[in-house]
């Protein structure tokens, strides 16, 4: 059930497990809590489901999850999703926690942006790195969504047209590799003639027909009403290059915020909850999974955050119910 936050705001819900972030961590959580027999609601400030992998790289192959020598951002959402599908989890997207609180009885009352109210037997944190913000193209922001954008959720939007892409890490290398198959040209432009994405995605965009240009600036960005070209200025010759462009894709990277989560009352250090072994944060019944976490020793990949996921989902469900066991026993041995 995917629920708008515009129909929904003033409204209460209660469930047994609220899960705060809708990414890998969160969305495998959800299949957990259900395979549990918990009610689950899965919360998150964008959207749609995914977390950065949708926002950023739904078409990159992903290849350290357990089982798939690669998979794309996007398939491994949608499978996530229809993992937790049978459950039916309720999905609050476009919505973000804001308040925590507990119930005379121990449960924990989450306040959220749209004014609605969840209480919950427990509530698991998989934020990612919370909120995440683009650093802005000051030069083009008039052309935001006219153009300009930070993401590539869809490459075809982007198909035959000329792309000028701005930055120099693995994002900006990664949509080079996608779209230049796809697109009339694209430009790579970068401040540096020193880039910090990986050096065989690197290799590939130079032997492609990718047009990169290094220690440059994008100086200014015209059009009517949508982006039509994009002067380019050489740091060190001084000279301007104005080239067609319909897209421009700023990947300049981004900032991260917890947001409201730092007035939880949690132990946080670096921008990352600090947990124990079984996922607990220093707030009664509020558990943590994924890359927000931090404990020694801590390994931050997707396939860790599955982990984390069962073991804070077990362990809250053993603290709602004393009766309950920790490891309810492999998937294998119930019935179909």
């Amino acid at each position: 059930m995917n629920e708008s936050p515009h129909a929904s705001t003033g409204t209460a819900r209660e469930v047994d497990i609220l899960v705060v972030g809708a990414g890998p961590a969160g969305l495998f959580a959800a299949y957990y809590a259900g395979f549990r027999g918990l009610r689950v609601a899965v919360m998150d400030a964008l959207s749609e489901p995914g977390g950065q992998v949708s926002a950023m790289y739904p078409e990159k192959s992903i290849l350290d999850i357990a089982g798939f020598p690669a998979v794309k951002g996007r398939e491994l959402i949608d499978r996530l999703l229809a993992q937790a599908a049978p459950y039916d989890p309720v999905y609050l997207l476009g919505e973000q926690a804001q308040t925590l609180d507990h119930a005379a009885d121990g449960r924990v009352v989450v306040g959220t942006s749209t004014g609605r109210t969840v209480t919950a037997g427990a509530v698991v944190v998989t934020g990612g790195i919370g909120t995440f913000t683009p650093r802005p193209l000051a030069e083009g922001v008039d052309f935001l969504d006219r153009g300009l954008s930070y993401f590539v959720p869809d490459l075809s939007a982007h198909a035959g047209r000329d792309v000028v892409i701005v930055g120099g890490g693995d994002s900006a290398f990664d949509w080079a590799v996608h779209l230049e198959p796809i697109a009339a040209s694209v430009t790579l432009v970068h401040r540096r003639d020193r880039f910090r994405a990986h050096g065989a995605t690197v290799a590939r965009v130079r032997d492609s027909s990718v047009r990169v240009l290094v220690n440059a600036d994008v100086a200014a960005v015209r059009g009517n009403g949508w982006i039509s070209e994009v002067d380019i200025h050489h740091r060190v010759d001084k000279t301007i290059t104005t080239v067609p462009a319909q897209s421009v894709i700023a990947a300049l990277g981004f900032t991260a915020d917890l947001g409201p989560m730092t007035d939880w009352g949690m132990r946080i250090e670096s921008r990352h909850i600090v947990v124990d072994s079984r996922m607990r944060t220093t707030v009664p019944r509020v558990y943590a999974a994924g890359d927000i976490t931090d404990y020694p020793g801590k390994v931050r990949l997707i396939a860790v955050g599955f982990g984390e996921a069962a073991t804070a989902v077990n362990n809250a469900a053993a603290a709602l119910d004393p009766d309950a066991e920790i490891f309810p026993g492999h998937s294998t041995e119930q019935e179909n």
